[in-house]
């Protein structure tokens, strides 16, 4: 399936094709069209992280917000990946994690050459977070 999203990726929009590819559509294959692009006109794909879109921000929830709620993940690592995504995609950016995920996020962009370069890389950060709570969460369980 194709998933269609703006262009230059920053947190939320990596956040969601990481976990398109996870936990969705592991064949799932990225378009990045222009930030003005209207939702409306995209005929081939599934848009996220666009304005007016099921699958985007809705009040204070961000667009990996939409992914859990529509997909009815209910995986606890995953929702604790998801605190740090939605916390880091907001305006009020508190805890040391999501601070890190921000710059880590503005830091691949200004490497990589372009958006699916940054998500091929960045993909090993939501990896390893979503590793780290996993056995986080199985050691409280032993």
């Amino acid at each position: 399936m194709k998933w269609v999203t703006r262009e230059r990726v920053h947190v939320d929009r990596v956040a969601c094709p990481w976990l398109i590819k996870k936990f969705i559509d592991p064949d799932a294959k990225f378009i990045f069209v222009p930030r003005d692009t209207d939702p409306s006109t995209i005929k081939e794909g599934t848009p996220f992280d666009m304005k007016g879109v099921e699958l985007g921000h809705h009040g204070d929830k961000c667009s990996f917000d939409a992914f859990m709620e529509k997909y009815d993940i209910q995986d606890s690592a995953l929702k604790k990946v998801q605190s740090i995504v939605s916390e880091a995609d907001s305006d009020m950016v508190h805890s040391p994690l999501a601070v890190a995920l921000d710059v880590f996020g503005r830091g691949y962009r200004l490497i990589c050459k372009d958006d699916y370069e940054t998500l091929e890389k960045e993909f090993y950060l939501y990896d390893a977070l979503y590793a780290y709570f996993k056995k986080q969460l199985e050691s409280e369980v032993e």
